[in-house]
């Protein structure tokens, strides 16, 4: 009996002995690719918006992915791109160094390429457009929002991630890249797609790639037959410049003698949450501007602060074109009262991504929250109805807020007579 004993503390002691050389041995140290993989998953495991991770276990998500054979860093980037496409977001993505300095230059204002921003309902599925940027190759080729990008030189795009994509449509200006594009049609006047949407023949677009002019905001004062000054505004995204050069447009339409304005949003993609929190406030004397909601239900918010710099009414134009941090805006000064709303139903981009620095120079683009209207309205995949509905066919750049723009001819309908516009929602 002694013996027996004997023999199993011996045991324990041995199987403990071995355990902890285990756990001490040099070959489950991490590598520095291994250390880059997991650096990419503590950032998604802290902040990314679902804490189900896609109804998965994240965990073993990590575990899996570190027994991948991984001996250089391209090799760290494929098994990152596949953890994170487990998610089925493709706005959480990793960025590769020259993808991530590409983004930074941006959201800063400057920019080389055709001028599209891009969207994927999920990873591996065609691009979408969400605008085109104005003045851009692809707006002056007549490339439309919702417009689908099946191939980009001849490569088909549902193989590839919204970054990857982005990099074949950058280029040295004046060289030539060609995109095959389909053409959405049916949808309805409300703005929604209808049940059966008639898709075009694919078209072969080729476009020279020349710089972006990112100066974000055009502003001029038209004066009405009854005497009304109506500063009119574009603002185009949301970049780093884009606060300071809406106050400065509006502070000028002032010392004019505007008394009345509409803000034109339409095809605007969006761009830098501050950005159209910032300028919200430009307009809202009070109130809510927007609501954050993470993983944990909490809701941030974030208020006006009593520096509007006017309180004449305001109309704004959007339409399937607005996106993101423009329905932020368009939600904010809709809900509070503040400005009607008039064209046709947003995009639906209510999610808000935070970029992160890597150790090796790439970032990661994670998304930590959704976000709601003053009215709580969650926007995403649904977008905002405005007041009134007025369609519009295609016009030129030219033509807008002129007599062939027919939502802005609303518009100055609203300001001066206060006119219900035939079609309103």
């Amino acid at each position: 009996m002694r013996n027996r004993i004997l023999k199993s503390v011996l045991l324990l002691v041995l199987a403990v002995s071995l355990a902890m050389g285990a756990l001490g041995s040099p070959a489950l140290a991490l590598t520095e690719e291994q250390r880059l993989l997991s650096e990419v998953w503590r950032i998604v495991d802290r902040a990314y918006v679902d804490s189900t991770f896609n109804h998965q276990n994240w965990w073993l998500v990590r575990q899996k992915a570190l027994k991948q054979p991984i001996s250089n860093r391209e090799q760290t980037y494929v098994a990152i791109q596949k953890m994170l496409a487990s998610l089925d977001d493709p706005f959480t993505r990793l960025l590769k160094p020259d993808q991530y300095r590409s983004l930074q230059t941006n959201t800063a204002g400057e920019l080389t390429g055709v001028g599209l921003q891009i969207t994927q309902d999920s990873p591996n599925s065609e691009l979408r457009v969400i605008a085109p940027i104005e003045g851009s190759p692809a707006e002056k080729a007549g490339i439309k929002p919702r417009d689908r990008i099946l191939k980009i030189n001849g490569y088909p795009t549902a193989q590839l991630s919204l970054d990857e994509a982005a990099e074949r449509m950058r280029g040295p200006m004046g060289s030539k890249v060609t995109l095959t594009i389909v053409s959405e049609s049916g949808v309805t006047e409300s703005g929604q797609k209808s049940v059966s949407p008639i898709m075009a023949e694919a078209q072969d677009i080729t476009l020279v790639r020349d710089r972006i002019s990112l100066n974000p905001v055009y502003a001029e004062l038209h004066t009405q037959k009854d005497g009304t000054q109506i500063g009119y505004i574009r603002l185009s995204q949301f970049n780093a410049n884009a606060s300071t050069e809406v106050a400065h447009a509006i502070q000028t339409l002032e010392s004019q003698g505007a008394n009345a304005y509409v803000l034109d949003l339409r095809s605007n993609p969006g761009g830098l949450l501050q950005s159209g929190i910032e300028i919200a406030r430009l307009w809202l004397a009070e109130g809510t501007v927007v609501y954050t909601v993470n993983r944990n239900g909490i809701q941030d918010s974030f208020e006006a602060s009593g520096a509007a710099l006017t309180d004449d009414p305001l109309v704004v134009l959007v339409n399937q074109g607005t996106a993101s941090a423009s329905e932020i805006l368009a939600g904010a000064l809709q809900d509070n009262g503040r400005a009607q709303l008039i064209g046709e139903r947003t995009f639906g981009k209510g999610l808000i991504q935070s970029l992160f620095n890597l150790s090796d120079g790439s970032g990661l683009a994670v998304t930590i929250a959704k976000y709601e209207t003053p009215n709580h309205h969650d926007i995403n995949r649904q977008g905002i109805a405005p007041d009134v509905t007025v369609s519009l066919e295609p016009i030129t750049r030219d033509e807008l807020a002129t007599p062939a723009d027919r939502q802005y001819q609303a518009a100055v309908e609203v300001l001066t007579q206060g006119a219900v516009v035939a079609g309103a929602a």
